[in-house]
């Protein structure tokens, strides 16, 4: 798990930790995640929806963990061309490569570390594919695609496309160091990630060194999630035990807090963990397929638009490196 990360993390920027009033997020629920083989052959691990009340996870509504997987040589698929509206799709890889198009324009290779951020709005067509040398060689994949809703305000928003190399996030570490932490986007404290979003959300990768604990400040106005992609710890001031695969759903307050037990997995040598929260929308929901819209005229417009061209036309191909 490459991602970006430093030789040493007492060099970066650090994440006070919480005041001593801070009242820290008691563990509410902590729930496993569906495993399936979708699309043309993606191995995902998927919390929500399906694992928890879609309040909960409000402005969220879909989290997937592709992968890890190791492909062999010609076997590593992709998605295909397909549209979106009414929300933000949020890609983050943390290892191998994969090229994006989209019909507004936007797109490029996307390495570990990197994240794209298409906010699908009134609509666009995209792929996700392995590049032609990824595909050719095989390798290691494993990627996260986050699904932010957007406001009723924002939902026929224009198409935007944001690149976020692994370069510009934001590094932190925690106040002993034996946590780094890269934040995608909202805030830490009084550190900002270079996301833009049309929905207030908190979002950042943590690895956290065995027996090590990260306590971060966290704004009460927000839900509170996080997520194991590997490893194994403990989530709350109870040190409540997590492991790959789980999702935490924190109660409220204003302080997370999360840890790594002494012994990791041989895969794994830290907690890698995602902490995601954000201002819940608490708007109604109509979902069908790659629509998230507010009712069920807005998703049979969508189709029709869909079918008659409106989203967008898939443009000419160009050969990938």
């Amino acid at each position: 798990m490459p991602a970006i990360t430093v030789d040493n993390p007492l060099v970066l920027p650090r994440i006070d930790r919480p005041p001593a009033e801070a009242v820290a997020r008691p563990v509410a629920q902590v729930v496993d995640a569906h495993h399936a083989v979708e699309g043309a052959g993606f191995e995902v691990w998927r919390p929500f929806p399906g694992g928890v009340d879609a309040r909960l996870a409000d402005p969220f509504f879909l989290l997937d963990q592709l992968g890890p997987v190791d492909y062999g040589p010609l076997r590593a698929v992709g998605a295909p061309w397909h549209p979106h509206r009414g929300m933000e799709t949020v890609t983050y890889l943390l290892d191998g490569v994969v090229e994006h198009h989209d019909s507004n324009g936007g797109g490029g290779i996307i390495g570990e570390g990197d994240t794209q951020w298409m906010t699908a709005g009134a609509g666009i067509l995209h792929d996700e594919v392995p590049t032609t040398a990824f595909a050719r060689a095989g390798g290691r994949s494993h990627g996260v695609q986050l699904w932010v809703n957007l406001p009723a305000a924002s939902k026929f928003a224009p198409p935007r496309y944001q690149a976020i190399t692994g370069n510009r996030l934001t590094l932190l570490r925690s106040d002993d160091g034996a946590a780094l932490v890269r934040l995608i986007a909202g805030e830490l404290g009084d550190h900002s990630g270079p996301g833009v979003t049309h929905t207030p959300i908190t979002y950042a990768h943590a690895s956290v060194s065995p027996g090590a604990r990260l306590d971060v400040p966290w704004n009460r106005d927000f839900n509170a999630l996080a997520y194991v992609l590997t490893g194994r710890g403990y989530a709350g001031a109870e040190r409540r035990p997590v492991e790959a695969h789980q999702l935490v759903v924190f109660g409220p307050g204003d302080a997370v807090t999360v840890g790594a037990a002494d012994r990791q997995p041989e895969d794994s040598p830290n907690l890698e963990i995602l902490l995601l929260g954000g201002l819940p929308l608490r708007e109604p929901i109509a979902h069908y397929g790659p629509f998230l819209m507010n009712s069920r005229e807005q998703i049979v417009q969508a189709i029709e638009d869909y079918n008659a061209g409106r989203m967008g036309l898939v443009p000419a191909a160009e050969p990938s490196p």
